[in-house]
């Protein structure tokens, strides 16, 4: 069965700069898709087309926070959905550029965080009932429609479907991430700093993907930790306390971690000291406890819900 994305089209509730910087990150993703495509001979880059570009998360809400000059220093991001034709071009390399632009453009002072897939994808995510989806396609707005294109019902899970699923996700990524901070804080004490940072970036990672997955079923794949964190804060507030925002050095900090999934391993000029280390290791720590608390918290109610229904 396919569903049509009766979805709203109005920004009329967002400040008149955000309407107008939404306007420019659509330009700059037509722009930058249309740049990575041209001139290739390839059919299915020819073919090549945005179908939609969806605005979800708390400013389609309208419950977003945009604070970046008090003490807590937190700003939600614009999260995009650009779904495409075909599942080739949602691969990062044709999307680099144009994530690079919306970060650095002056027309734009808010972060963003687009995510792409094919539209094949999206109906398949629909169809299994994987709540980020099906949030967005009942909650986003529409920024730009190429056609009337529908998309897949959204299937419904059963309360014992989605406390199984949901309670496997848990238990694959959180003794992951419990392995990666043991090893990064042995690092440490070994003074293997470049070890341990990358050890540390994993750790994050692991952490973000488990509470995305048992939250909504979704983590897209991704391993840069800014994008994980605006994504999972989005979905409970309380994981902004893992990171103060208060200090410029904390942001530095973080982002000097960002880094580490490539240049820990392969930049020789990759610096990194035991201090910060031992900061983010504490950060680390603070934000792996959170997560497992959220995680129980969600289970439990999925659990009891699994309970109530009689399955």
């Amino acid at each position: 069965m396919s569903y049509r994305l009766d979805m709203r089209t109005s920004l009329e509730h967002l400040p008149e700069k955000k309407q107008l910087e939404l306007a420019r990150v659509v330009e700059i993703i037509h722009e930058e898709f249309a740049d990575a495509l041209e001139g290739s001979s390839a059919a299915f880059k020819k073919r090549g087309r945005i179908l939609k570009i969806i605005l979800f998360g708390s400013y389609a809400r309208g419950t977003f926070v945009d604070e970046p000059h008090t003490m807590k220093g937190y700003r939600s991001d614009y999260d995009i959905l650009v779904i495409v034709n075909s599942k080739k071009l949602a691969a990062p390399e044709y999307w680099d550029k144009a994530t690079d632009r919306l970060m650095w453009d002056k027309g734009i002072s808010t972060p963003v965080s687009p995510i792409v897939h094919g539209a094949r994808e999206v109906n398949n995510f629909l169809a299994d009932g994987q709540y980020f989806f099906v949030d967005i396609l009942r909650e986003g707005i529409m920024l730009y429609e190429l056609d009337d294109r529908s998309l897949a019902e959204p299937k419904r899970r059963s309360p014992a479907d989605a406390f199984r699923i949901a309670k496997e996700y848990f238990d694959d990524r959180i003794p992951h991430a419990k392995v990666f901070l043991k090893t990064a804080t042995f690092c440490i004490r070994e003074q293997d700093l470049k070890e341990a940072a990358f050890l540390l970036h994993q750790a994050i990672e692991q952490l973000y993907a488990a509470i995305l997955l048992v939250l909504t079923n979704y983590s897209p794949p991704s391993h840069n930790l800014k994008f994980l964190r605006g994504l999972a804060e989005e979905q409970d507030h309380r994981l902004i306390g893992a990171w103060p925002r208060d200090q410029h050095r904390f942001t530095a900090w973080y982002n000097i971690l960002n880094e580490a999934y490539v240049k820990a391993r392969y930049s020789k000029h990759f610096e990194i000291t035991e201090d910060t280390l031992g900061w983010l290791l504490e950060r680390t720590e603070h934000l792996h406890r959170l997560v497992e608390a959220i995680c129980k918290e969600r289970l439990a109610a999925l659990e009891c819900a699994a309970f109530n229904s009689g399955e």
